[in-house]
């Protein structure tokens, strides 16, 4: 069975997140949308709130399980049995970043594969970052946003 582990933060989950994880899920068994807990950030969101909002958005997809986890990411791959592990890449900067991280987890984990999903053009700008900054000022993203996940903001 081939299972993989979309991590990230969720904080809040965007449109260009919704596209990576439909676009996987042909491409496997099982896939997890981990929800990377990091006591050293601040989050816009808490973990249930994350959590909720993803459930609401992938209802109906059998195949998406989600669920937070701590520590290294790929430890929890191997407590999930998942051999891959897959990352959306907007920019060169993101693929550059991802890179390096792709290599060390290789490094930590040779038996888990990294797969980079290119973002669609016109997800390419959108970030959680950028989202929590618009929401924080009171502006609308329900353009960046999956409607499922509106009321949980």
């Amino acid at each position: 069975m081939n299972i993989a582990l979309f991590p990230g933060s969720f904080d809040p989950v965007t449109k260009a997140h919704v596209d990576i994880v439909k676009r996987s899920v042909a491409l496997f068994d099982k896939v997890y949308i981990g929800i990377g807990v990091n006591s050293s950030k601040q989050s816009y969101l808490s973990i249930e709130k994350r959590q909720q909002m993803l459930r609401a958005v992938f209802e109906t997809e059998p195949k998406i399980h989600i669920i937070a986890y701590e520590g290294l990411t790929v430890d929890f791959c191997r407590s999930i049995d998942a051999n891959f592990m897959i990352r959306g890449i907007r920019t060169v900067s993101d693929f550059e970043y991802e890179k390096a991280i792709a290599q060390m987890n290789h490094a930590l984990a040779p038996e888990i594969e990294s797969i980079f999903i290119v973002s669609k053009p016109g997800y390419s700008s959108i970030s959680s970052t950028i989202v929590r900054e618009i929401l924080r000022h009171n502006g609308d993203v329900s353009q960046f946003i999956p409607k499922e996940a509106l009321a949980y903001l």
